[in-house]
């Protein structure tokens, strides 16, 4: 997607302090329910569904992946990571809100494990591209794992470990991805109606997952 907006994209995060100043709300209404799964969007989920928030490059297609996962509850196409409050998408297209397009992802751990998704989040994309994923270049497309166990971070950080000799070996480089609890990370951002569910909504859009096509398999 970043060739709409190829001329505005930043290569390096910006200072909190040169931020978007953003707003208080939404300037947009949030739909509640996915279009695919009929679940909320924001919840109520059943008890102990687990939450965390994934980063991998434009969020069209991650998001997909992830609704097509067994054990998924829901899936909301985001803002996280950075510092301007209720950011557009325009907004964070110029680089100069620090967050990276995220996906929610909410599921039943019983079903879908917090290291089969988490093995699935580092299959699907390119750890190792910085500020880019692909053709997609700036920091809104950068790898982030933003979690909100302690379990989750010990299974994210344990991945990236095994993964990385990995993918040394096929010839990639070091691992970027960020993770950090959702707390820190800050508060998840909705975005617009039209990119939820947003390849459901339109089957030709092009939005490609840039897997290295390595294997992250642990134990």
């Amino acid at each position: 997607m970043s060739w709409l907006f190829g001329s505005a994209l930043r290569s390096t995060m910006v200072a909190p302090d040169r931020a978007l100043p953003g707003r208080d709300d939404y300037p947009y209404t949030v739909p509640t329910t996915h279009t695919v799964l009929g679940t909320p969007l924001a919840g109520p989920w059943p008890d102990g569904t687990a939450v965390i928030y994934l980063a991998l490059g434009c969020f069209w297609g991650a998001e997909k992946e992830m609704w097509q996962t067994p054990g998924v509850v829901t899936t909301a196409a985001g803002y996280q990571g950075g510092y301007t409050p209720f950011p557009t998408y325009e907004e964070v297209c110029t680089g100069q809100t620090g967050h990276t397009e995220t996906v929610l992802v909410a599921y039943d751990p019983t079903v879908l494990s917090h290291e089969a998704l988490l093995t699935k989040f580092f299959e699907l994309h390119d750890p190792t591209q910085g500020f880019r994923q692909g053709n997609d270049v700036g920091t809104q497309y950068r790898s982030a794992v933003f979690t909100t166990t302690d379990e989750q971070a010990e299974v994210a950080r344990r991945l990236r470990d095994a993964y990385q000799p990995r993918l040394t070996e096929a010839g990639f480089g070091e691992i970027t991805t960020e993770l950090r609890p959702a707390d820190e990370a800050g508060r998840f951002y909705y975005a617009e109606g039209y990119h939820q569910q947003y390849l459901e909504k339109n089957p030709n859009g092009y939005c490609p997952v840039h897997s290295t096509g390595v294997a992250c398999r642990v134990g």
